[in-house]
């Protein structure tokens, strides 16, 4: 099929517990370099290239880019190129006009390599290797804190991490769901220089629109219905130290000036105030979506997608880190407590796990084991749909639960009714682990069988521990 004639498009002008801890020093091995020789440019002849060493190129009309097109057709962000083992992943994040491969419009396709075309709007640029070599960090223990992983990908991201930890701006954390975003959150924060400060959790998806101000920069009374007191928001009470934003993707568009203009002063007002508070924060945010695609569709400000990632993670999938999959099952079990059951995980059994894709990645991966333990060998592959929106791990070892729930209300519709019982019985349960723990979020947690991340949004939600560190 001819593909279309490109348009201008003017909108897009230039303009788990840890096993072992890693090791201090890294191995350096050399890896091939990629070139990229833009043969037409805006529908003119070129002859210009450049050698990159990253594992992440993006290419586009914006400046950012790593290559930069004066091209009306060329999309501010039009694709990326991403080093999967020992080829580059072609993906188009939204671009107006497609990005073509020999004439096949493509939005997620292999670079054949060494040498291919790829068309974008009325430019064409050849991609191929480069005779040179570039350096690289691996990490040599197989682990950063509770992320485990003796793949390449993942041994070239803890070297980054322990970098990122140390510094001080903000971060985006990138990677699909049940990658491991808040275990690398959590890890960054506890080897931060605000590790002992008050960490608070908003997750941005999960909270009403008409309420994410108030939940991040507070109100006070009577500035709309409800408001029966003064509240200090997210920013406010993590002064002096962090704020995790989870799916930052799904903020309100609406939102996102006043969420850049916060970042950008350090400063916040009340909901229903005139006065301004200074804040001290370092903002870890994190996300599922290509925010370069939703920057292209106009869902997301391309301002504020810059102010959030001054340093981005990317967390790989786990189809693309197969060979880590009996690793993680040996830490599975054992933080189960179940390290005698890796007789249910013969190497047939391992080898056909890794034949599987993991849509759900980690988090699949971890209620399979589960699931295996329990069930022996009639529990099934793949993750249901319960397991893929259940975000922490089963509890392998909780303390005794508290005293009975009430009998029902049978005064209250059903789901109200238990709702509420749910919510009493979580709060009841949490105050009695913390008790227990003397506060401490880490033993809790680990007693509980639940992420730490995950421990300190629930004991957030009832008001237990709102902006404490996480210990």
């Amino acid at each position: 099929m001819p593909r279309p004639p490109a348009t201008p498009d003017d909108a897009d002008l230039p303009g788990v517990n840890a096993v072992t801890e890693p090791s201090t020093k890294a191995e350096v091995v050399a890896v091939p370099r990629l070139e990229l020789c833009v043969e037409r440019e805006a529908g003119k002849p070129a002859s210009r290239s450049m050698v990159l060493d990253g594992d992440f190129i993006r290419v586009g009309s914006h400046p950012s880019n790593d290559l930069v097109l004066a091209d009306r057709a060329v999309s501010r962000f039009h694709c990326i190129l991403e080093r999967v083992r020992s080829t580059f992943r072609l993906t188009d994040v939204g671009s107006r006009n497609g990005t073509y491969i020999a004439g096949v419009r493509v939005r997620d396709a292999d670079a054949v390599l060494p040498e291919c075309r790829i068309e974008l709007g009325e430019s064409v640029v050849r991609i191929r290797d480069a005779d040179a070599v570039a350096e690289t960090e691996l990490a040599r223990a197989p682990s950063f804190g509770a992320l485990q992983g003796l793949s390449v990908p993942m041994r070239r991201l803890f070297p980054m991490l322990e970098r990122v930890a140390k510094s001080a701006p903000d971060v985006l954390i990138e990677g699909e769901n049940g990658t491991g975003k808040e275990v690398i959150a959590t890890e960054l924060v506890q080897r931060s220089a605000r590790a002992h400060k008050p960490l608070v959790i908003v997750d941005c998806g999960a909270i009403s629109p008409s309420l994410i101000e108030s939940e991040l920069f507070g109100h006070v009374r009577g500035s709309f219905t409800g408001a029966s007191r003064d509240r200090a928001g997210a920013f406010e009470e993590a002064d002096g130290g962090t704020v995790f934003l989870d799916e930052i993707g799904e903020l309100p568009l609406e939102m996102q000036p006043k969420l850049l203009r916060a970042l950008a002063s350090r400063e916040v007002r009340r909901l229903g105030e005139g006065r301004v508070r200074k804040v001290d924060i370092r903002v870890i945010a994190a996300t599922n979506r290509r925010l370069e695609r939703e920057v292209n569709s106009g869902r997301f400000r391309e301002d504020l997608y810059y102010r959030l990632s001054v340093l981005t993670v990317r967390v790989p999938p786990l189809r693309e880190r197969k060979e880590d999959i009996l690793l993680l099952v040996q830490c599975f079990l054992n933080e189960l407590g179940a390290i005698d059951k890796m007789s249910l995980f013969p190497p047939e059994v391992i080898e056909e796990m890794k034949r599987h894709d993991w849509p759900g990645n980690v988090r699949e991966l971890r209620n399979y084991v589960e699931r295996r333990v329990v069930l022996g060998d009639g529990a099934a592959m793949g993750a249901t749909a319960q397991d893929e929106r259940s975000a922490a791990p089963a509890a392998a070892a909780a303390p005794a639960a508290p005293a009975a729930p009430a009998a029902a209300n049978i005064e209250m519709p059903f789901k109200e009714a238990k709702d509420a019982i749910i919510d009493r019985f979580e709060r009841d349960y949490l105050a009695a682990l913390l008790e227990w723990s003397n506060g401490n979020v880490s033993r809790a947690a680990r007693k509980a069988g639940l992420d730490r991340m995950y421990l300190h949004r629930l004991l957030q939600r009832h008001g237990l521990r709102r902006a404490a560190a996480l210990d």
